[in-house]
Formats: C-alpha cells, sequence, structure tokens
C-alpha cells in the first residue's frame, strides 16, 4: 500500500504497583495493581522512529499474550491501519478465549497503536477523531470498604475541596448497619456535592434494592453494580425498581461491543461505563459509544483517567471520566503529561497523540 508505514518493534513489560494502603470493595480486597505497558514503533519522516504507547490495569500474564500471541498479527504490518489490525488481532485470540486476559492485551496494542499513528501524522488524538467537547467533568472514585472514617472523609471531602468536583464515589458492602454509618460520613465531608456509591456485584437483587433505599436518604443519585453485571436479569430488575432519582450503572467488565450491546439491549442500565483498557482499547470504547448512542445511553469512562481523555473528548454521550484513586495515583507518579484537574475538570495537554510519555527509569523498581 502507498505510504505504508510498517509496525518494526513491539515492546511489553509488567508492573506491579504497591497501593498506598490497603483497599477493599464489596467483594474483593488488594494491596497492590499491576499495569502492562506496551510499545509500537515504526519510523517516521526522514527516518525517525516514533513511538505509540498503551497500557492497561490488568495481571501481568496479558504481557505473554502481547508478545506470544498478539505481535506476530501486528508487526511489520501498517501502523496506520489500526482498525485492521484490531481485527487481526481479535481474530488471533478467538481459541484461547477473547474476553478478560486477551481483552486487556488486544485493549493495551490497540491504544499503543493509535498514539503510534497520531504521532507519525502529528496531531493530538482528539484532533484526529474529531472533539465533540473541549474538556470533561471527572468525578473522585475512591472511599474504599477497609478505611476507617476519617480516612473516608478526608478523601471524598479532598476531592470536592481541592480538586473542585462535584460528584464523588465511595465503595459500599453489604451490612446496611454499617453502610448507612459510611454514607453519613461521607456526606457531611463532601456538602452539597453529589454522592456515588457502588458494589462491586456485592448484593442480591432483593438486597441492593435494600440499599438503595437506604441511600436514597444521603442523597445517593448514582449506584454501580448494585449486583454482579453477569445477572443481566438482576441488574434489569434493580434498575427497573429504583427511585427515579437513582442512576444504575454498570460496564466495567465489558470486553467489546458484544457485551455493551447485551447490557443496553436487556436495558439494565442508565449509564454505561466502558473501559478502554479492558473493551479492546479505543476501538472497541468508540464502538461501544456508538451502541450507547443508538439506545439513547449515555456513557461513562470507568478509571485509567489519563488514557481515557482524549477518547472521551471524542466519544458520543459523554457525561464525566473516574478520577479513581488508585489510578490516579500511579498516572501522576510515572506518566508524563497525566491530566491535573481544574475546577473539577480535565483537558488534554496538546501534544501528539494522546500526550503521555512512559517513565520507564522510574518504573523499574516495580517490574515484574
Amino acid at each position: 500500500m502507498a505510504g505504508a508505514v510498517p509496525v518494526d518493534a513491539l515492546e511489553v513489560r509488567a508492573y506491579r504497583i504497591p497501593t498506598d494502603a490497603p483497599e477493599a470493595d464489596g467483594t474483593l480486597d488488594w494491596d497492590a495493581t499491576t499495569l502492562v505497558v506496551v510499545t509500537a514503533s515504526a519510523g517516521g519522516v526522514r527516518g525517525n522512529q516514533v513511538r505509540g504507547m498503551g497500557y492497561a490495569y490488568t495481571d501481568a500474564a496479558a504481557a505473554g499474550v502481547v508478545s506470544g500471541t498478539l505481535a506476530g498479527e501486528v508487526l511489520g504490518e501498517n501502523a496506520m491501519d489500526v482498525p485492521r489490525l484490531w481485527d487481526r488481532m481479535r481474530r488471533r485470540v478467538r481459541n484461547m478465549g477473547a474476553s478478560g486476559i486477551a481483552a486487556s492485551a488486544i485493549s493495551a496494542v490497540d491504544t499503543a497503536l493509535w498514539d503510534l499513528k497520531a504521532g507519525l501524522i502529528g496531531l493530538p488524538l482528539v484532533d484526529l477523531w474529531g472533539a465533540r467537547r473541549e474538556r470533561l467533568a471527572i468525578y473522585g472514585s475512591g472511599g474504599f470498604t477497609g478505611y476507617d472514617d476519617a480516612r473516608l472523609a478526608e478523601q471524598l471531602g479532598g476531592w470536592v475541596r481541592e480538586d473542585g468536583c462535584v460528584r464523588v464515589k465511595m465503595k459500599i458492602g453489604t451490612d446496611r448497619r454499617v453502610e448507612e454509618r459510611r454514607m453519613r460520613v461521607a456526606r457531611d465531608a463532601i456538602g452539597e456535592a453529589a454522592l456515588m456509591i457502588d458494589s462491586n456485584g456485592a448484593c442480591t437483587p432483593r438486597r441492593a434494592l435494600a440499599m438503595a433505599e437506604l441511600a436514597e436518604g444521603f442523597g445517593v443519585d448514582w449506584y454501580e453494580e448494585p449486583v454482579t453485571s453477569d445477572d443481566l436479569d438482576g441488574l434489569a430488575f434493580v434498575r427497573a425498581r429504583l427511585h427515579c432519582g437513582i442512576d444504575c450503572a454498570a460496564g466495567e467488565y465489558v470486553f467489546g461491543p458484544h457485551d455493551a450491546r447485551r447490557l443496553l439491549e436487556a436495558r439494565a442500565v442508565d449509564c454505561l461505563q466502558i473501559d478502554a483498557t479492558r473493551a479492546l482499547g479505543y476501538t472497541g470504547f468508540l464502538q461501544a459509544a456508538a451502541l450507547a448512542e443508538a439506545f439513547a445511553v449515555p456513557i461513562s469512562a470507568h478509571t485509567a483517567p489519563a488514557l481515557h481523555l482524549p477518547v472521551c473528548l471524542a466519544a458520543p454521550g459523554c457525561r464525566h471520566i473516574e478520577w479513581f484513586h488508585d489510578h490516579v495515583r500511579i498516572e501522576a507518579m510515572l506518566i508524563e503529561g497525566a491530566p491535573v484537574p481544574r475546577d473539577g475538570a480535565i483537558a488534554p495537554n496538546g501534544r501528539p497523540g494522546h500526550g503521555l510519555t512512559f517513565k520507564a527509569k522510574d518504573a523499574e523498581r516495580f517490574a515484574v
């Protein structure tokens, strides 16, 4: 093909970064986050090397899928044909299972390829896709169930006072008495800001409705994964019975447009969450966003705020980006160009691609 620029290198590394304190939600606890970083390279103008970077918060096993399975579908191929390479990668993982680890591996490669393409052209990604907005609201997210009341209040209140967030989200468990106390602490800390809760699928449908009734008294207007998103009937059951002032949200385990379609067809969500580090990268994110638009359902980006910023500025119907404590900390520490909130929103830095550079030397101490 005339003007083809072959991908001549695809590198991958995994890093395990300890959390700043033990973290937990309604179903899981953890003390570290694994980051898999992919770098794709191609020759640019006058023979200079251009590099694109992508990443996923996933298991270190995804690095093996990139190097052992996906690299052969990308190396030597035209870096400008990202959708074609996306198709090739999806076909290659068919027999290993296209969700989970394989999907996150494709996601990291796809975002690296889009960053590479935009770098070769010399444009910010949002300009390559076409911007719908100049900046996007964030909501503070954390409030882990293992925090004591003082830490909970400090974190949630800090997002409102220091970052200008008008929305914050906390994790909740299944004990009504405990969560009533914690929601009261949260409400006192954030004042008039909107309060969001996330069960991470810990509840049964009826227990979720009981929790929603309790949450309504604290002005909660967003209930995320009240039941596991694998239970589409259960999720739709809860959504249909929530008070009209509370949105039902899910989608962080959407591993591509087909998963998104199933949630939408089940009428299971008022807002579809999409995670580009799981949902097959920027390509999958934009496809899922288009499906949501067809169903008249808004979207929200799940975690990884630095990576999501350009695609959220271009995607239809995007409400906000999750300013997730753990990922914000990692991106500020290891990624040059990570966004900084101003008045509760973030904006691009104007650099080519997604405008992010991974600090490999700083990250080496975390290498797996």
